[in-house]
């Protein structure tokens, strides 16, 4: 496949042919079923102003739709009356909750005014409590708190919406060839159920146009996307991780400078302001995370709750440290060591989940992190919705053991060993969907991406480039199932065919 520095840009050049999930997909074309069936080779693709991100953007709108219905049962009262009701019904969000605990029902400044409650100050990245800022100028200073909570949560998840369709047609265009993974997106249950509990989406959404920047090569706009998503949320910072070993094994190190300098420019630009004449309440996010203890969802809590003691928390942050840092040396020695250079988004995902994996917390909102990700890294319906199952399960679990727990003698809900085997399963399936990632990069014709016979269509200059440093087997003679000729060291790679050639 030729590089995108040779890639013709020639308007008279007709788009590639998109690959078509219902022929490709057997759980894709039975779900077909239910539309009128698999779609047609004869059938009129790109013709109508219907594309498939305007589709798939209203499938996300419809999903996301759904999903502040299912919050309703708590909009009419379980988020005001009674602590359990709310988690009896599965429905609990932050945000109305916060808009009296933090500050904005009183009109306080975000980082610069002291908080009176059990926070000092509000707990998350600035380019956050921005967004939260805007919303409660949007929301009516009149009328009870909790009319005012109310349309809080419905100004902030009208905007939220907005973030779930970004991520909807960022992911659709990311890989031209396959806009139809993006309803793995916008069709995930787990989406639709956590998009409104916290605020992760908007970083969630910075972090999907960060990724289609890159996968049309602009790589200053992709570091400049990242930064922001890194100021609004931490983990997105992660991804320039594999990619600066993606870039050290095709020695794009001009490219990999140029998305870093973006990076870091546009988070200091968000940060540094507040920094300055707010370096106390601008601090409150990292040493919060910092001497947080260990809590919800993580397989340190099992350790914990089977302990006669609770695990120390600085313990804890120096093996979770410990642990995420080997998985990256891991990851690492994967990208090297592969026999075809991985795709960026199977190592962008690899890396998050190994950071929600060994975290100390894990919020249920924390999936909405890896579902586009997934999209463009295992396109696949069976594995998919295998994960999500766990997932989903995993939010049901959460919320019926705090129903139990603040239920007092009814104990009503999941009880502590019930919790346990939920937060095994979100475990189990997350390493599930790693593991068979990891068999795509190890095994390249197992990768549905790759099938078609392209190389890495998100990976923008990395696509088709030829590699320059590699270790292991990489770097002896093999032979690819798809290859002509077998390929020797590292600056030969047995490319897939050009889109349309048959294999």
């Amino acid at each position: 496949m030729p590089s995108a520095e040779t890639t013709s840009t020639n308007p008279q050049q007709p788009e590639p042919e998109q690959v078509r999930p219902t022929r490709e997909d057997e759980v894709a074309a039975v779900g077909a079923e239910f539309i009128g069936g698999p779609i047609g080779r004869r059938a009129l693709l790109g013709v109508s102003k219907w594309s498939p991100a305007r589709v798939i953007a209203l499938v996300m709108l419809g999903m996301f739709a759904l999903g502040m219905v299912q919050k309703f049962p708590c909009y009419d009262g379980a988020w005001f009356y009674g602590a359990s009701s709310q988690y009896t019904h599965a429905c609990y969000s932050d945000i109305p909750h916060l808009y009296q605990g933090r500050g904005f029902a009183d009109g306080l400044v975000p980082y610069f005014d002291k908080l009176s409650g059990d926070m000092d100050y509000l707990e998350y990245p600035v380019l956050t409590g921005v967004f939260m800022e805007v919303a409660a100028w949007l929301t009516p200073g009149s009328g009870s708190i909790q009319h005012q909570e109310q349309v809080y949560w419905m100004v902030n998840a009208g905007m939220l919406m907005i973030c779930a369709a970004v991520i909807a047609v960022c992911v659709a265009r990311t890989h031209r060839r396959r806009p139809w993974d993006a309803l793995l997106v916008a069709l995930a249950p787990a989406f639709a159920l956590t998009a409104t509990i916290n605020w992760d989406l908007f970083a969630v959404a910075l972090t999907a146009a960060a990724m289609l920047m890159w996968s049309r090569g602009r790589t200053f706009a992709f570091g400049v996307l990242l930064g922001l998503a890194t100021a609004a949320k931490l983990y997105p910072v992660l991804l320039l991780g594999p990619l600066f070993v993606l870039c050290w094994r095709a020695g794009r190190w001009r490219e990999f400078g140029r998305a870093a300098l973006g990076a870091v420019v546009s988070w200091l630009a968000v940060n540094l302001p507040v920094m300055i004449l707010a370096r106390e309440g601008w601090s409150k996010f990292y040493t919060f995370s910092q001497e947080r203890g260990v809590d919800f969802g993580s397989f340190w809590l099992i350790i914990s709750q089977n302990r006669d003691t609770p695990l120390d928390t600085d313990v804890v942050n120096t093996l979770a440290t410990t642990l995420m840092l080997l998985a990256c040396l891991g990851v690492a020695a994967l990208t090297l060591t592969a026999p075809r250079r991985p795709r960026f988004a199977q190592l962008a995902f690899l890396v998050v989940a190994a950071f929600i994996l060994t975290n100390k917390v894990y919020s249920p909102q924390y999936v909405l992190w890896l579902i586009p990700l997934a999209a463009l890294a295992r396109p696949k319906w069976r594995d998919f919705l295998i994960w999500q199952a766990c997932e989903v399960a995993y939010f049901l679990g959460i919320w019926l053991y705090l129903a139990y727990t603040t239920s007092g003698d009814k104990h009503q809900g999941l009880p502590e060993d019930g919790y346990q085997l939920v937060v095994a399963l979100h475990l189990l399936g997350t390493l599930y969907l790693c593991a068979v990632i990891v068999r795509d990069i190890w095994m390249p014709e197992r990768d549905v991406v790759r099938r078609s016979g392209e190389d890495d269509p998100t990976g923008g200059v990395l696509d088709g480039a030829k590699d320059v440093f590699v270790l292991g087997q990489a770097t002896r003679p093999r032979r690819h199932r798809h290859a002509a000729h077998a390929t020797e060291g590292p600056a030969e790679v047995a490319w897939g065919r050009a889109p349309g050639n048959p294999l």
